[in-house]
């Protein structure tokens, strides 16, 4: 079994059938659920990001589209519909965010793992798996990805790419032991145990500023995929 997926949105569609459903707002921009052609969709629309933050949503949006296009024909990962500069539109997967889902089945974090190889492989770091909401699980109990804004796009697989693939494995673990600690293996309780440096000086310094910036300056919230709300 797959994650579900919607099919490609028919060329030349572009009027919306359905008012659009509200799943993350921010001085970047908006995400919503859309239909066209009776299709749902996720929307990311740079067009409704402030002015002075236009050129940070824009390349956003464009790491995004780029993640997408290396990654395509992988499951678990959205399909890039398309992006124009303006709206990047991707598919929509059904699926629950992990906090809500709160996943204790051993072959969800087997999946992940495989999944995240499989993202590693093709070049792409995900950078952002410490959110819960940004990991869903798929009406048939698999994990699904979402949200690459952040992503490692250059290709290269130098020793950074290392450390930040390493930090996506570690992040997952992290929730593998909120969940389903039973499973941890020796080797995954050790890596746990011992941050890479880079994530040693971010929680000692960067990640404050980070979070007093995303809360106080972008107002940021999210609920993709029916998720928790932030304040």
């Amino acid at each position: 079994m797959t994650c579900n997926r919607v099919p490609p949105v028919p060329a030349g569609i572009s009027v919306d059938a359905a008012p659009p459903l509200l799943l993350k707002a921010d001085e970047l921009g908006r995400i919503e659920i859309i239909e066209r052609a009776g299709v749902r969709v996720i929307r990311r629309d740079v067009r409704a990001a402030r002015w002075w933050a236009w050129l940070a949503a824009h390349r956003a949006a464009a790491r995004e589209a780029r993640a997408l296009q290396r990654l395509a024909g992988i499951d678990g990962v959205p399909v890039l519909l398309g992006w124009d500069g303006r709206e990047l539109l991707r598919s929509y997967i059904a699926g629950i965010p992990m906090q809500q889902a709160r996943p204790r089945d051993r072959d969800y974090y087997r999946d992940a793992l495989r999944l995240l190889a499989r993202l590693h492989q093709r070049g792409i770091v995900h950078n952002d798996l410490a959110k819960e909401p940004n990991w869903l699980v798929c009406v048939d109990g698999r994990p699904a990805l979402v949200d690459f804004q952040i992503a490692w796009t250059r290709g290269r697989r130098g020793r950074l790419f290392r450390l930040l693939a390493r930090e996506d494995l570690r992040h997952l673990l992290k929730h593998k032991r909120t969940y389903c600690e039973s499973a941890l293996s020796a080797r995954q309780r050790t890596m746990l145990a011992t941050p890479a440096l880079p994530s040693r000086l971010w929680r000692a310094s960067g990640k404050r500023l980070y979070k007093l910036v995303a809360r106080r300056v972008f107002g940021y919230w999210d609920n993709e995929g029916r998720g928790r709300m932030r304040g």
